[in-house]
């Protein structure tokens, strides 16, 4: 087993990779005006995404091989799944519409959830009761194969957004466009200082008290935000700038706020520092390059994905999913908060296709709305796993 744990690993490494090399080959499509050359790439970089998804495909296989069950019961394998879905999803359309630039902003994101993922154990652990059951496959795999379909729509929908929003003056789309540009640049700051603490072995440990009961808490990250009433057990560890508010009671409740502020301070100081290089919005520096790219072809891959994904989507998260409740607990709804913000998403898509289809809304409308989906999906992805408590708290 163990060798197999060994290959899955070097697998999902050599996907990373080749999906990066990839990037860099759809990135040459842009500036090069020969016809030919330009081909050239993107052939190229379709050829090592197609590589690239069968290498991380190893990677589930294996893994699924050595663990004996299918490898999404974590965040870590989830993501990591999440990843190959949504490049599974790109390749279909790329060989749909033909768009090369969408490879050079599908694959970074794929790239950013595998490198995300990489942050939780990468154990392998035995199932909990609830998730010994074939749903577990139906429901998770179906679920993520949905989500990652729509997460091509927002990547669509970023290019056409990029491609459009006049970058001359400034307004409430420069606002929000510069702001999801620097929610990913956060991202990439995250996993930067996350992997930076992690190599240099770093732990600083309060002792706190939970829930009536003095524990121990070990933080992998500086602490600028301490537990609440905490005792730092650490000699030579830094001390805590503030303590976290009384309310947060659980035991990582003030350690997760710590991550969070690091992401956040990270992110500001790595993307005013692009700002500083570029002197100028990251959006505006980016335009001219996707001058060539017809946005009306975008906005329909970015609709198409839609209309794919969220029936999809519905089969996996909301119906599998009631089927799986009904067996696990006896009951098709609980109102669990994982339950709620798949429904809120199922209802978001729908409000999405209803104003797209009866009320005429594309173009920027459009895409802005599927940035705020994807917003949601990733809200359920990180802060509802790890956040709020509730029966899917295991992930």
């Amino acid at each position: 087993m163990g060798d197999l744990v060994t290959i899955s690993g070097n697998l999902l490494y050599a996907a990373f990779f080749i999906y990066l090399i990839a990037t860099f080959f759809f990135a040459g499509t842009i500036r090069d005006k020969e016809k030919g050359k330009s081909r050239l790439a993107g052939n190229i970089g379709i050829g090592l995404t197609i590589i690239g998804f069968i290498t991380q495909l190893g990677y589930f296989v294996t893994r699924w091989m050595a663990s004996g069950h299918a490898p999404v019961s974590n965040l870590f394998e989830y993501t990591t799944f999440f990843g190959m879905m949504l490049v599974f999803a790109f390749i279909v359309l790329y060989f749909i519409y033909r768009v090369d630039l969408l490879g050079m902003f599908a694959l970074p994101i794929a790239l950013l959830l595998i490198a995300f993922a990489s942050m939780f154990p990468t154990e392998l652990s035995p199932l909990v009761p609830s998730l010994q059951s074939h749903w577990l496959y139906i429901h998770v795999t179906t679920a993520s194969l949905g989500q990652g379909i729509l997460a091509v729509s927002f990547v669509a929908g970023l290019i056409f957004l990029i491609r459009q929003v006049d970058q001359t003056k400034k307004s409430k789309h420069t606002f929000w466009l510069e702001f999801t540009i620097y929610v990913l640049v956060a991202t990439v700051a995250f996993i930067i200082l996350s992997s930076t603490f992690s190599a240099m072995n770093y732990e600083t440990t309060f002792q706190a008290p939970v829930e009536g009961q003095e524990r121990e808490i070990t933080y992998e990250m500086p602490p600028l935000v301490g537990p609440a009433n905490g005792e730092l057990l650490t000699e030579g560890a830094m001390s805590p700038l503030l303590s976290a508010p009384e309310w947060m009671r659980g035991e990582d409740a003030a350690k997760k706020l710590n991550t969070f502020i690091w992401a956040i301070l990270g992110g500001l100081v790595l993307y005013w520092a692009t700002r500083l290089i570029i002197r100028k919005r990251i959006a505006a520096a980016i335009q001219p390059l996707l001058k060539r790219l017809n946005p009306e072809l975008v906005d329909e891959v970015s609709y198409r994905a839609v209309a794919i994904g969220f029936p999809v989507f519905t089969l996996g998260a909301l119906i599998f999913a009631m089927i799986w409740a009904q067996q696990a607990w006896d009951r098709f709804w609980g109102w669990d908060p994982k339950e709620v913000w798949a429904l809120i998403t199922f209802f978001f898509y729908a409000a999405y296709l209803h104003l797209r289809l009866s009320r005429g809304w594309q173009g920027m409308r459009s895409a802005w709305l599927t940035v705020g989906g994807f917003g949601i999906i990733m809200f359920n992805l990180i802060v509802v796993n790890l956040v709020i408590s509730g029966l899917h708290s295991y992930a």
